[in-house]
């Protein structure tokens, strides 16, 4: 299909399906990691599919969606500590590592937590049995 093809096929595609999938980066890494946990046969689609209903669902949900991927996140963090993967605590702790190496990790250079100036703040090594 030549260029021109494609702008006349992309032409006909319903309004809206140029838009992104994903509003933030942290959507698309939660997407991936979903994606990538089931395909290591960590939970099957019928449990995901459970699990993000009972997120969605729950009192607070914004009615237009907007909050969509918070739901997606909340539902494989409880399904990685259900798994016993990774409990809450791990997660958080991980995840402000994280947020610590990258506020440790000079413009330009790639973050790695490695970088985290407090690597033993409040975590053991909550990596493990996530690779």
């Amino acid at each position: 299909m030549n260029q021109r093809e494609a702008k006349s096929h992309a032409a006909k595609l319903p309004a809206g399906l140029d838009a992104p999938v994903f509003a933030e980066p942290w959507q698309a890494e939660a997407f991936a990691m979903t994606v990538a946990l089931h395909d290591k046969g960590l939970f099957s689609w019928s449990e995901w599919a459970d699990a993000l209903s009972a997120e969605v669902k729950k009192p607070g949900a914004a009615s237009d969606g907007h909050d969509y991927y918070e739901h997606w996140l909340a539902a494989l963090e409880n399904l990685l500590s259900a798994k016993g993967v990774a409990g809450k605590g791990d997660v958080d702790a991980l995840a402000a590592a994280w947020e610590r190496a990258a506020h440790a990790t000079p413009h330009g250079k790639p973050i790695l937590l490695e970088n985290d100036p407090s690597p033993t703040e409040g975590r053991g090594r909550p990596t493990e049995g996530l690779g």
